[in-house]
């Protein structure tokens, strides 16, 4: 829960609105196009109105072909979009707009990649250190993490794993009632107490930054 929050009366429209995205990505003719399944499809309507026209190339793995690889360098590399490797992953911050669950892993999904998973305190710090060098080490970041299909029981929406890795804020999850009925069934990263960008429950509906990930 965020401590202070106002209810929401308006999350229901909040969750359908459309965001303006920005254009940093390379032209090409092939990308998916696919929506976020589920809940999320239902949620955003039809296509993808919160991506730019151009779209990355997926390779037959559906990995990210077309991104850069900001570790690496531009020069002689496959991906012309600005991702950080870090391991075996590489991440792209959403920190241009902010969006609700829904839409940040439509958005992710449009670009060939996911929101989010952690699986690791190694990862969990290295991500940490990314968001921190962009100054942006107390806001809030979307993962995929939910537990929409059973109340308590999250999981990564990208892989479809149980959490097994939990690095949750103390007291959290708390799915917290909002007075218009809604419950926390999202995980976001926040630093809450100035201990570090650890893990907590949101509503879904709510707008923030997110980060994507492709292997």
């Amino acid at each position: 829960m965020r401590p202070g929050a106002a209810p929401l009366f308006l999350l229901a429209a909040a969750a359908v609105t459309s965001v303006a995205a920005p254009h940093l990505f390379a032209a090409s003719d092939s990308g998916p196009g696919a929506t976020a399944p589920g809940a999320a499809a239902a949620a955003l309507g039809a296509g993808p109105a919160a991506a730019p026209a151009a779209k990355l190339a997926t390779g037959p793995r559906g990995e990210c072909a077309n991104c850069v690889d900001e570790g690496v360098g531009l020069a002689g590399n496959r991906w012309t979009m600005p991702l950080l490797k870090l391991g075996e992953k590489r991440y792209y911050l959403g920190i241009f707009f902010k969006a609700n669950w829904y839409r940040a892993a439509q958005y992710c999904r449009y670009h060939g990649m996911h929101l989010a998973s952690i699986n690791s305190q190694e990862e969990n710090d290295k991500l940490e250190k990314h968001i921190r060098d962009f100054g942006l080490g107390n806001e809030h970041f979307w993962t995929s993490g939910t537990d929409q299909a059973e109340e308590g029981v999250f999981f990564w929406m990208s892989t479809g794993r149980p959490i097994t890795f939990e690095n949750w804020n103390a007291g959290e999850p708390n799915n917290f009632r909002y007075e218009n009925g809604e419950e926390e069934h999202c995980m976001e990263l926040w630093n809450r107490d100035g201990k570090g960008l650890k893990w907590n429950d949101s509503p879904c509906s709510f707008e923030t930054f997110f980060v994507c990930e492709v292997q």
